[in-house]
């Protein structure tokens, strides 16, 4: 039996301008899924789910695994996480890797991280038909990347520490729709959207900066100018809105969105003498404080 994991992420920088060829910059939160695989004597494969999401994620890796290498073995494949895919922190594309892991050591083909990331992100795109695979990274390599679209640069970012919190907004964002939502709205308005992920990008350059120095209020401030953004793109809701603005108000470096919006996670980069308050003022709004070690280590 061979036995995997993979860890979620957190979008830093760069949600929605990576679809477009694009800049941003993601870590791998310590929220793991968790793999076992081995050949049984089945006609069948056998998938033990206990999140009916993920499913579709695993018998797909295992479909696009078995074509690719002419395998006919059937395999049991069992999965448990740290994590809901409620929450937003990429529970989809964290088992979609460590399912194709377990099948690369199970099988002995000797993929490397990029060739596993390159499968991995073949089968999301056979399932949501968009994205930009910067979950599937951070899942591959961990740690924090800086990331353009379908993995053409993923370069790590060297962090002794990052500062966050989280809150989960109690909604779950449906991401196809807010990208499908977005690219519709490039067709109408190309000109709006090339200037906002232009500026975006910047912040993505301006914040990495800020990361390899360690400049949190730099970064911060990025991070909030890029939530600003986001809002025009028509992604965000008053529930996001009113935790970044508690975070803000009660003294963080900056916070955002982070990822689809709609719902789901954001994020505050803060001081470790302010954490406390940006907390209990993210809660007074009614978000949820989702406790996570972020630059956590990739598939294993």
């Amino acid at each position: 039996m061979i036995q995997t994991s993979a860890p979620g992420k957190l979008l830093l920088l760069g949600d929605y301008a990576v679809v477009y060829n694009n800049p941003c910059l993601v870590t791998a939160v310590d929220k793991r899924l968790y793999v076992e695989a081995e050949i049984i004597e089945n006609d069948e494969d056998e998938i033990i789910t206990p999140q009916v999401k993920e499913s579709r994620f695993v018998l797909e890796t295992i479909a696009h695994f078995k074509e690719k290498f002419a395998i006919r073995d059937s395999v049991r494949i069992k999965t448990q996480g740290d994590f809901s895919h409620q929450v937003g922190l990429g529970s989809s594309s964290a088992v979609t890797v460590a399912t194709l892991e377990a099948l690369n050591q199970l099988f002995n083909k000797n993929l490397n991280k990029k060739q596993v990331f390159d499968m991995c992100y073949s089968v999301t795109l056979s399932i949501q038909g968009v994205g930009s695979g910067f979950d599937i990274a951070a899942a591959v390599y961990g740690g924090t990347q800086y990331y353009v679209t379908g993995g053409t640069v993923i370069e790590p970012i060297l962090l002794d520490k990052l500062p966050l919190v989280v809150g989960y907004s109690g909604i779950k964002a449906d991401t196809p729709f807010y990208i499908r939502k977005v690219a519709e709205a490039f067709k109408y308005k190309k000109d709006e959207l090339k200037n906002i992920f232009t500026s975006v990008t910047e912040l993505v350059e301006e914040a990495r900066i800020g990361l390899e120095t360690s400049d949190f209020e730099k970064t911060g401030r990025c991070m909030t100018k890029n939530h600003q953004l986001l809002q025009k793109l028509g992604v965000s809701i008053p529930k996001l809105d009113e935790m970044v603005s508690a975070a803000n108000n009660a003294g963080a470096w900056g916070a955002k969105l982070s990822g689809a919006g709609g719902g789901d996670c954001m994020i505050a980069l803060v001081d470790e003498g302010k954490r406390e308050e940006v907390t209990r003022a993210i809660e007074k709004v009614g978000g949820e404080i989702i406790h996570v070690g972020l630059n956590a280590k990739g598939v294993e």
